[in-house]
């Protein structure tokens, strides 16, 4: 009994500890998002940039990034690694700084005779897709700045609830939960109830949006970059049953503090010998199109979060 007690007791110091951790760090980085409102879009973006690739490589998370890139690059030398990583750190750090600039930075305009910070391919399907009445069903992945593919959307009309997993620390989720939905509309947190939201939406005709590139403990099993991974069927389930039109989009840092954001033709799900699309098959098939986009932009991903299935 004593030493049940004495457990009891160390696991709500722990709990205190990381809940007071949580809280310090996350009004540490809202103090530092509040200073940078001051600041032009260029300059604060750029100083979250810096403070990230400078902060980022002290964190436990960088050793994972680092495992992650030797593993998915064998044939790459270390400086090319250690390059590639702090590339995704400041791409992190330009990520969270532009939730305060988000509406500066999307000044795309279909009608502008000359571009913008934002230019986009596949205006046709964009214009195509609102004209449609039913309901489509979009996936991207953690790579350039993927929040302004929504935002991006409704400037075409179209309105894109998007599935949103929230940060680990529960103060910096609450802060960022607000500021997407202010520049983003919709928004369905990844937890229980979730699939039932989208459904709900797809049901009523409406367009859902969602990141395929997490993993999900009892998904559905494949490989990403020769590895083991397991993949959420949600996408999948979604799409078979309510006979939507699948969509890959993507958003692409480019110099200059530019972004294209890119809108492909619907993706044709395999299907299986009785007509019913191939779970295994279309879970795959996503994961490779994302390892394209990866390959392409290695900098751009996030290398830090546990994807693989080790």
């Amino acid at each position: 009994m004593q030493k049940l007690r004495v457990k009891l007791i160390l696991f709500r110091i722990r709990t205190k500890l990381k809940d007071w951790w949580d809280w310090s760090w996350a009004h540490f980085v809202a103090g530092l998002m509040s200073l940078i409102r001051y600041l032009p879009a260029k300059a604060g973006i750029g100083f979250f940039a810096w403070f990230a690739r400078t902060v980022g490589p002290l964190l436990p998370r960088h050793q994972i990034a680092l495992d992650n890139l030797q593993k998915a690059y064998p044939e790459k030398d270390p400086e090319w690694i250690r390059k590639t990583a702090l590339e995704m750190w400041e791409n992190m750090g330009r990520l969270f700084a532009e939730y305060v600039f988000l509406d500066k930075i999307f000044d795309f305009d279909p009608n502008a005779k000359k571009p913008g910070l934002v230019e986009v391919d596949g205006i046709d399907i964009f214009v195509r897709l609102r004209d449609e009445k039913k309901p489509h069903i979009f996936f991207t992945a953690h790579t350039g700045n993927f929040e302004l593919l929504p935002i991006c959307a409704a400037t075409f009309d179209l309105n894109v609830t998007a599935l949103f997993r929230p940060p680990n620390n529960p103060y910096i989720a609450k802060r960022v939960l607000k500021a997407r939905r202010t520049a983003m509309g919709h928004l369905v947190p990844s937890k229980a109830g979730a699939a039932w939201a989208l459904a709900g939406k797809l049901a009523e005709g409406e367009d859902v949006g969602m990141l395929v590139d997490q993993k999900f403990r009892r998904g559905i099993k494949g490989t990403f970059f020769g590895r083991p991974v397991r993949t959420n069927p949600l996408l999948i389930k979604l799409a078979r049953q309510y006979d939507c039109d699948v969509y890959p989009a993507r958003s692409i840092r480019l110099p200059g503090g530019r972004y294209r954001l890119e809108l492909y033709e619907r993706m044709d799900l395999p299907k299986d010998k009785d007509g019913n699309i191939d779970e295994v098959k279309a879970a795959q098939k996503l994961n490779d199109t994302v390892e394209a986009w990866v390959r392409e932009y290695p900098g751009q991903w996030m290398w830090f979060h546990k994807r693989w299935d080790d």
